[in-house]
């Protein structure tokens, strides 16, 4: 743990796997304490967690689907209860809706995927930010949205509708900094691209990173420890005066 700082409390949604396991593992090595949120996979968080404590941190894991306002409602209450006012969230959760062409979506998949992708964000920024603002009382923050390079490619032929509720987190991003820019609050997010997670194979693709990670400028897909490098950096001092970005973290694709 770095002991020159003590950076505050970090939410991350979806913490569990993937990204968000990552960023939440290495936010506890920067000092933060953290509450790593998830939605069903109990073990997963709790060994994340245990992982934390061992780093020398806080770390609590809090049960919540973020797609239910009463679920985001009590995550927030819990961390206020159990760890302080949050200082950073990283809004992680989300689906895929799995791989398909528009022809074959269906509207209850469509509901669910905007209900976890868009409004779960929403939902989490909007609790953030009753506590961070410095309208309110807060001590100001840090918001760190993860988008997807889908959002501006937009996976045709494979999930059009995941890009659609990307490209949504990236109008938030921009429109909530800007809203927020005065009351001591930034907002950017990261913009990941082919990464190896298990992401993939959860939206019926395990082959997807080794068929479309060699056609990335670098040549190869990025790890997820590359990506939470990027959203620790956009949460800290160091990007004081960035607000209202989106960054992409995808070897140039």
């Amino acid at each position: 743990m770095d002991d020159r700082s003590a950076p505050g409390v970090m939410i991350v949604t979806g913490g569990s796997r993937g990204i968000g396991a990552a960023v939440a593992l290495l936010a506890g090595r920067h000092g933060y304490s953290v509450a790593v949120n998830f939605a069903g996979n109990e073990r997963a968080a709790d060994l994340v967690v245990g992982d934390i404590r061992k780093a020398g941190a806080k770390a609590i894991a809090v049960q919540g689907d973020v797609s239910l306002e009463r679920d985001v409602t009590r995550l927030f209450k819990t961390v206020d209860q159990e760890l302080g006012s949050v200082s950073v969230l990283v809004n992680n959760a989300g689906i895929t809706g799995g791989v398909s062409r528009l022809a074959e979506v269906s509207a209850e998949m469509l509901h669910h995927l905007f209900a976890v992708n868009v409004i779960g964000s929403f939902l989490c920024a909007r609790e953030a930010v009753k506590r961070m603002s410095q309208r309110n009382g807060g001590k100001g923050g840090s918001i760190v949205n993860l988008s997807s390079r889908a959002a501006e490619i937009g996976g045709a032929g494979e999930w059009i509708h995941y890009a659609a509720t990307k490209g949504a987190i990236e109008t938030l991003t921009v429109g909530l900094a800007r809203e927020v820019a005065l009351e001591g609050i930034r907002v950017n997010a990261v913009s990941p691209g082919i990464i190896e997670t298990e992401l993939h194979a959860a939206a019926g693709a395990p082959d997807r990173v080794k068929r479309l990670g060699s056609a990335v400028p670098m040549g190869r897909s990025g790890a997820a420890q590359e990506v939470a490098e990027a959203v620790l950096w956009l949460a800290s001092p160091a990007a004081s005066y960035v607000t209202g970005t989106v960054l992409p973290v995808a070897g140039g694709r």
